[in-house]
């Protein structure tokens, strides 16, 4: 059985974690914070004192922080990854990150003899917790293919979206402008019609049933009736960052993205004035230019 690495505990972090130590894969893990490392502990797994140290103990380690400086420093740094692991194990950077800041790590790595899998995810932290993730993962198909066992652990959809690395971090900037786009028309949809006169629980179910109803459509709105805006797995911080990487890849490609654009700068505007909330607590921003709240009756 292969012996895996996490770094970064958090709550995407610590949802892999969960799911390789269920799957009986000998585990390890580094996070800064100490309450994490308890966590992981908790879980069956070993914590270790830092990210080089993870990679002794790997045959394969998972990189799931927030960003591309991080992922580097990581990987490349005095004592990381490229330092500590062996000729012939594999990093996956599950993070989602610019294209150009992984593509960086490929000849490093390879000097080294040690494999990439390019695999950003989507799913959340529900995803993360139940195992279910979508994996667009970019490498060489032997080497997915070698460690497919380990990514099952933790995704259910697992799509080869290219051999060459970056092209999994381009497929999740594309899919964030989607989400990001669909994000921004739901919170606007219902204020609307709030403001109109309809009941908010109305429009839940009608959207629900129609045409555009979706996971993220009944996720997202159900906590918006519920008046949930914190902590709830999806801070906006990280929405806001992966917009970001959407748009520096459209200006690079010369693409118009009027809605992702609209889209960046309301969470833009969520992050100055909810810092601590997630992603639906946009609403409440345009809740006050209509004059109107979004709630369940009776709540």
């Amino acid at each position: 059985m292969k012996k895996i690495g996490v770094v970064g505990l958090g709550n995407m972090g610590i949802g892999l974690a969960k799911n390789l130590a269920k799957a009986g894969f000998a585990l390890s893990g580094f996070d800064l914070r100490e309450e994490r490392q308890k966590m992981l502990s908790d879980l069956g797994g070993t914590p270790v004192a830092s990210a080089g140290a993870v990679g002794e103990n790997s045959d394969c380690v998972f990189i799931m922080v927030m960003n591309g400086a991080q992922v580097q420093s990581i990987v490349m740094g005095e004592g990381g990854l490229l330092e500590t692991m062996r000729p012939g194990s594999c990093i996956i950077v599950s993070a989602t990150i610019n294209p150009s800041e992984i593509r960086v790590l490929v000849e490093p790595a390879e000097k080294k003899g040690i494999e990439l899998i390019d695999s950003p995810v989507s799913g959340g932290k529900s995803g993360a917790d139940d195992g279910t993730l979508t994996m667009m993962a970019a490498a060489k198909r032997e080497v997915l293919e070698e460690n497919h066992g380990v990514l099952e652990a933790v995704g259910q959809s697992i799509f080869h979206v290219g051999e060459s690395i970056g092209q999994g971090q381009v497929v999740k900037a594309a899919l964030q402008a989607l989400i990001g786009a669909s994000f921004t028309a739901i919170f606007e949809s219902l204020v609307l019609g709030t403001k109109a006169g309809a009941d908010p629980e109305i429009l839940y179910e009608v959207f629900c049933a129609s045409g555009v109803g979706s996971g993220l459509l009944k996720g997202c709105g159900a906590l918006i009736l519920d008046r949930k805006f914190e902590d709830t797995g999806s801070h906006i911080g990280t929405m806001h960052k992966d917009l970001g990487i959407t748009m520096d890849m459209a200006r690079d490609n010369g693409c118009a993205m009027f809605t992702a654009a609209t889209a960046y700068e309301l969470f833009k505007t969520g992050m100055s004035l909810f810092p601590e909330g997630d992603n639906w607590a946009i609403v409440k921003f345009l809740e006050q230019i209509a004059g109107t709240e979004v709630k369940r009756s009776g709540s």
